[in-house]
């Protein structure tokens, strides 16, 4: 085979060490371009970083701006706080804001609620309002025995807890075709008279007596009167822990919640307003007794009142939601 000829250039052999000496200056230029290469990459890279790392100032410096206030950059977002950050943050201090004291009944609300007795004088309207803050008790209307309906069911329960808790029974001990437990809350919540019996039949009439004399109330089963401001008392025992342990307090509150007649102090009450409550309706007889708390403002507000019969239900329901708010708008 025929030995390929070298490369020729078509220069003479008087040139070839001009070639060699072309293509070392070649390599030695390569080797700048690629120095200055790898040093433009690395000044770029540090504008990139000196870059990147203005703008993570910038988004720290923006989220520290108040909202509302005008920026330029406001449309950086602000970088996620890493947990040494929010570790070193000092942490907001909500202001101390003083509880405005509470006024509580004053000589306004009362000259109120005798304007609306007096407005309806053709009814015998008794009420008591009493401040469980300090437990001062304020009456107005008729103080003399109303027959106290349903609203007496409120001590028949209180007895039958009281014994409960004295272990002479229990909540689980059978009545009627339920047990003792179950009849107190339709009792209650229900307003069951059937249910009141079987309470009052399992306590005994005497024994019923009895107890709500240890408690300051003259009560007779059979009459079943009680005066408003003695159905107030009740009430603030309750509340307040007086009668039963926390437990059954707690239960019995329960079952004067949500009950099947809510039109009356409730229906004038605000949702803000926690009501505990037990109506009576009975003839000529229309009452409501409750507990109106908020926040740390609590009262027991009880409204008896007797009528002609039951036609003028909604007339007197109306005197109700007159007194109610009159009670709201003056305590709470």
């Amino acid at each position: 085979m025929e030995e390929q000829e070298p490369y020729r250039s078509g220069l003479g052999p008087g040139r070839k060490r001009n070639r060699r000496n072309f293509w070392g200056s070649l390599r030695y230029r390569s080797a700048l371009l690629t120095a200055c290469a790898v040093v433009l990459a690395l000044t770029l890279t540090a504008t990139i970083y000196s870059a990147a790392h203005a703008r993570s100032t910038a988004s720290r410096t923006v989220s520290a701006v108040p909202s509302g206030t005008p920026s330029s950059a406001a449309s950086v977002e602000p970088e996620t706080p890493t947990a040494s950050a929010v570790a070193a943050a000092p942490a907001a201090v909500a202001p101390v804001v003083p509880a405005a004291p509470a006024a509580g009944v004053t000589p306004a609300l009362d000259a109120e609620i005798n304007g609306i007795i007096n407005a309806n004088s053709q009814y015998q309207i008794g009420v008591t309002l009493i401040d469980l803050s300090n437990g001062s008790s304020h009456q107005y209307g008729v103080q003399a025995p109303f027959e106290a309906a349903s609203t007496a069911k409120v001590l028949a329960a209180a007895a039958y807890y009281h014994l409960v808790e004295k272990g002479e029974v229990s909540l689980d001990d059978p009545l009627g075709d339920y047990t003792s437990g179950f009849q107190i809350k339709e009792m209650i919540q229900e307003s069951d008279n059937d249910s009141w019996s079987l309470i009052m039949d399992a306590v005994g009439y005497s024994e019923l007596q009895a107890y709500a004399a240890s408690i300051g109330v003259s009560y007779d089963p059979l009459n079943n009167t009680l005066t408003p401001s003695e159905m107030a008392g009740i009430l603030s025992d309750l509340y307040t822990g007086k009668l039963l342990n926390q437990q059954d307090t707690a239960q019995l509150l329960s079952y004067m919640q949500n009950t099947n007649y809510e039109t009356l102090i409730p229906a004038a009450v605000p949702a803000s307003i926690t009501v505990f409550h037990k109506y009576g309706l009975l003839d000529d007889e229309l009452h409501d007794a409750s507990i109106l708390t908020k926040g740390a403002s609590s009262y027991v507000f009880v409204v008896y009142t007797k009528g002609q019969d039951e036609s003028d239900i909604p007339a007197r329901t109306d005197v109700f939601h007159q007194l109610t708010q009159a009670v709201v708008n003056g305590l709470f």
